[in-house]
């Protein structure tokens, strides 16, 4: 499964640590795991580093501002994920060379998840197709090398736009590529995105009230639909 990830991991520890790399300088094949390798929020960052400190954890979700987003529900939060000692470790903006930028600087030291969510991608869609899947696929690595005993389930990037269209077509195609990365074992992938299309193919602004970003009944829809294979990955 990982042939050809290990050079990327390198090249990912290697810019991501002590340095900041211009796009323009990485090889074009990892510019979603190198480009720009800071965090969006330092301060946030470190109240997450304070999460930890804090534990316990048993499932920590990583992602941008669709998983940022549930910290706007608590309550649907608390009934769906309560149970597992939680940790949001969502930002706002993020892409894949976040994330891993927060990976590397502490954001999986010090505890033992049970489960690792993530969901990621969405901001490097103005990318090449195989960009976004070599981001999203150091991000994977980077949590299981991180944390070989934890489970990983990886969220199809969830759907996006009204209709159907070249943007909604294309994270289609990344999404299939990106689920040749479960292995049956310890990486799980887990594509919920038909959940929030209307029979016609378009999506409502009940559930994604820009076409991007959830709704409170979209987030609804995602508990609903991640409740099972979450209960059964934590036991």
């Amino acid at each position: 499964m990982w042939r050809g990830i290990g050079r990327l991991f390198v090249v990912v520890l290697v810019l991501g640590v002590g340095s900041t790399p211009r796009a323009e300088s990485a090889p074009p094949a990892f510019v979603p795991a190198t480009a720009n390798a800071v965090p969006q929020d330092l301060d946030r960052h470190e109240d997450f580093l304070a999460r930890i400190k804090a534990g316990p954890i048993g499932v920590v979700f990583f992602g941008d501002s669709i998983t940022d987003g549930w910290r706007g529900v608590g309550e649907v939060w608390e009934k769906a994920f309560g149970e597992y000692q939680p940790a949001n470790f969502g930002i706002s903006g993020d892409g894949t060379q976040h994330v891993l930028w927060r990976m590397i600087h502490g954001e999986l030291d010090g505890y033992h998840p049970r489960v690792i969510v993530v969901m990621i991608g969405t901001n490097n869609m103005g990318a090449s197709e195989e960009d976004v899947v070599q981001g999203v696929t150091a991000v994977v690595h980077m949590a299981h090398e991180k944390q070989p005993e934890s489970n990983i389930l990886l969220l199809a990037i969830f759907p996006r736009e009204e209709k159907v269209g070249e943007m909604r077509q294309k994270v289609q195609r990344v999404n299939e590529q990106l689920a040749k990365l479960a292995d049956g074992q310890k990486i799980w992938f887990w594509d919920i995105g038909g959940q929030f299309i209307n029979p016609d193919g378009t999506i409502s602004k009940e559930i994604m009230y820009d076409f991007l970003h959830l709704t409170y009944k979209g987030y609804e829809i995602w508990a609903n639909a991640m409740g099972p294979i979450l209960a059964q990955m934590m036991n």
